[in-house]
């Protein structure tokens, strides 16, 4: 049997959202070798059975792949259905999906981009914390983390509606740690620039000039946020709740 102390997750099963790649790709694999079966979710179902077989190859882990756009209400009540459907139980969900669509303007940005941002950014993760915070409250309890950005505390003028939408996630971490504890314990991680598929769109001449004044002197690798999914996620953060913690290799308030 596997010593719990290297699987802390066994027999827990833990849902990711957003979770094909990037930050979430890496959450979900070190979250199975933690022990845990795996729900995948993102809007690219053909990225989440990739990642499943994966999964299940490298880990022994069951996964379960299913397309979700977190925006859709409709699609959010259907994921939490197939998840518990599958497993019978969420122990750990991480509000992951985000976007941040680029524009030349502010007043260039539409009504339809706008809304798309906030549904996506903080509209869905309300939802799929409301369904399974209340099923975890009314059960054996859980832990939620939401990814939130550090750009909801140093926006920047071409994040403007993802900026506000990441603050609001923020606030809602710890309204919902009121509301559903003490059973269901809710966090947030802050990550700042990390190397992810979306840092190829980046100048990265630009971007590395930048980076010598971060305390690290460097971009994250997406790898470097599992350890701070897995403190949320286990016994080890059992007395923390309602917290934010910034991941950004010191680039700085």
């Amino acid at each position: 049997m596997p010593d719990s102390d290297d699987q802390p997750l066994l027999g827990k099963v833990a849902l990711v959202t957003g979770g094909s790649r990037g930050l979430g790709k890496q959450m979900v694999l070190g979250f199975a070798r933690a022990g845990a079966d795996v729900v995948i979710a993102s809007r690219k179902l053909d990225a989440c059975e990739e990642l499943a077989r994966e999964v299940e190859a490298k880990t022994g882990r069951s996964a379960l792949a299913t397309a979700c756009h977190v925006g859709h209400w409709d699609q959010v009540e259907g994921l939490a259905e197939a998840a518990y459907e599958r497993f019978g139980q969420v122990d750990v969900l991480v509000n992951n999906a985000g976007m941040s669509p680029t524009y030349p303007r502010p007043v260039d940005v539409t009504e339809e981009l706008y809304d798309k941002v906030l549904a996506v950014n903080l509209k869905g993760p309300f939802r799929i914390t409301a369904l399974i915070g209340q099923r975890m409250a009314d059960g054996e309890g859980g832990s939620i983390i939401n990814v939130s950005s550090t750009a909801s505390i140093r926006p920047s003028a071409d994040v403007i509606p993802y900026a506000p939408a990441k603050a609001a996630l923020n606030a809602m971490t710890e309204a919902f740690a009121h509301a559903y504890g003490p059973k269901v314990r809710v966090n947030c991680i802050m990550p700042g620039p990390f190397l992810t598929d979306i840092s190829k769109a980046w100048p990265m001449e630009v971007f590395n000039q930048r980076a010598q004044h971060f305390d690290m002197r460097r971009g994250g690798e997406p790898e470097e946020i599992v350890g701070a999914a897995l403190y949320f996620a286990t016994d080890a953060s059992s007395f923390t709740t309602g917290a934010i913690l910034r991941i950004d290799g010191g680039s700085g308030v």
